[in-house]
């Protein structure tokens, strides 16, 4: 699984198994966003809409723990 951390011009920085990689932006699907969960199959990345919206949900849920 492959997150997209955040975008440094045409470079996205990816978190991969707990390290962090470099990827051209032009190698990401267009919608591509900060936070979306990616898949890679074979050489194309593709967004994992299912995974980033599950994610998204832990996050919130984590967040409404911690503030109340």
């Amino acid at each position: 699984m492959y997150i997209i951390d955040r975008f440094e011009g045409d470079i996205a920085v990816v978190e991969a198994d707990e390290t962090m990689m470099n990827i051209p932006r032009a190698q990401l699907p267009s919608e591509a966003q900060e936070g979306d969960v990616l898949q890679k199959n074979g050489e194309v990345y593709v967004v994992d809409h299912a995974a980033t919206e599950k994610r998204k949900e832990e996050i919130n849920r984590l967040m409404k723990g911690i503030w109340g």
